[in-house]
């Protein structure tokens, strides 16, 4: 896993959201940066991302957890076991990514 955090600027983290996007074969119409008070992130149904701006001091692996966690809501509006799916097939790893983040553990893996 990558422990740098080459999305330093608000541009280099759109970029990885319209990679990410055409990978997983979703449209994203509009991302947002912002400061987020409770959240990570969040996308509505016609595609508007908006994002934490504290995903810019987050390890590349953390902050990519998060765009496709919300870039597979595109697909699948739930977390059930389709949504872990296409999870899965994208980041094999995401449960422990989402257990560091979750834990506030943003160095070390």
């Amino acid at each position: 896993m990558k422990t740098q955090n080459i999305l330093q600027n608000p541009t280099e983290l759109k970029s990885e959201v319209w990679r990410w996007a055409d990978h997983i074969g979703v449209e994203v119409h509009e991302v947002h940066i912002r400061q987020m008070r409770r959240k990570w992130a969040s996308i509505s149904t016609n595609g508007r991302l908006t994002l934490n701006t504290d995903l810019l001091h987050l390890p590349e692996t953390l902050t990519e957890l998060v765009i496709v966690h919300e870039l597979v809501h595109l697909l699948v509006p739930n977390h059930g076991k389709l949504f872990k799916g296409y999870m899965s097939a994208y980041l094999p790893d995401w449960e422990e990514r989402q257990k560091c983040l979750k834990e506030g553990v943003t160095s070390g893996f």
